[in-house]
């Protein structure tokens, strides 16, 4: 009886450990705005690098299932810089924002959020044909060509991608 209350007395206080870790890893992730002219501040400063740029939102349900795959694509293509911004259409706390990108392992990738409330304007600058769909992923290539995927993006093609990057 006493071991069984130690065992469980340790694996409560492990989940806590765990949970004050995960939480201070969301406190400082952070969470840029994405307003006028962020879209050509992110090409600029990714330009000649591999670089994965996901739209996403909290209220996105492909989203909550696709953000942790591209936590195992961060993890498994370090050579790749990942760009997120939270395009959602309701607005988010930043508090939000942080608990999903690092519970979906991505703490370590460069965050934005849409921090206008005409997000159209936004979208606009990004592509003049985007009508705010979400997910949306735009791998910029190293040579300067970009490909969208509109809606969730196949994990192996991003792979494929990934290793047809590290070739050039």
């Amino acid at each position: 009886m006493k071991q069984h209350l130690m065992g469980r007395l340790f694996a409560v206080a492990a989940a806590v450990l765990f949970a004050n870790v995960a939480l201070a890893d969301a406190t400082t992730i952070e969470i840029r705005p994405f307003e006028r002219g962020s879209w050509q501040t992110i090409r600029q400063a990714h330009a000649g690098r591999s670089t994965l740029v996901h739209f996403w939102g909290v209220t996105c349900g492909p989203c909550k299932v696709e953000l942790p795959e591209l936590g195992k694509f961060v993890k498994a293509n370090p050579g790749v810089d990942v760009v997120m911004i939270d395009a959602d259409l309701v607005p988010n706390t930043p508090a939000a924002v942080r608990a999903m990108v690092s519970q979906a392992g991505l703490a370590s990738t460069e965050n934005w959020a849409f921090g206008d409330t005409f997000a159209e304007r936004l979208r606009y600058e990004v592509d003049p044909k985007w009508q705010g769909d979400i997910p949306r992923t735009i791998l910029m290539s190293k040579d300067g060509t970009t490909t969208t995927i509109e809606g969730s993006a196949n994990i192996s093609s991003l792979e494929n991608w990934a290793a047809s990057e590290r070739k050039k």
